[in-house]
């Protein structure tokens, strides 16, 4: 996998079949790496160890319905009170970040409601905060570290 626009971190591979898999921390298993996976698990070891966010407050790859459809976010973080602090969509390096992945992070957070929302492909990162009293958001330089 190439090197993305994240600190260095350890990982742990399994190969199988010829097929490489990485351990999720969260999940408490081995996932087949793909590109969008190399992003999503940077991305948790960003969480975590660059934003001091606890692991048992970061949610990975599950469900939500939105206007009766099934969608899956990608990476989310918590407030201690169990209340959404982040989303994170992450894309493939491969992929450009474009109005789409912008409007699909903001279709998810109508139905999440969250403080702040990251979108990433591993090279670049896009960082913002939402107002819902004001209905603005704003661009950030980075998110902040965890807050309870």
């Amino acid at each position: 996998m190439n090197k993305l626009n994240f600190p260095s971190y350890q990982f742990r591979f399994k190969n199988n079949e010829n097929k490489v898999s990485i351990f999720d921390v969260i999940r408490k298993k081995f996932i087949i790496l793909t590109p969008e996976e190399w992003v999503r698990q940077h991305s948790v070891h960003f969480l975590h160890h660059e934003k001091k966010y606890p692991l048992q407050l970061i949610n990975v790859e599950k469900q939500l319905r939105l206007n009766g459809l099934i969608k899956r976010y990608d990476v989310v973080g918590f407030y201690k009170d169990g209340s959404l602090q982040l989303i994170v969509e992450c894309k493939a390096p491969s992929v450009k970040i474009t109005q789409d992945t912008f409007d699909q992070i903001a279709r998810y957070n109508m139905a999440l409601k969250a403080r702040y929302l990251m979108v990433t492909n591993g090279l670049n990162h896009y960082f913002c905060q939402l107002n819902y009293e004001e209905e603005r958001y704003e661009f950030l330089q980075d998110i902040p570290d965890f807050s309870s």
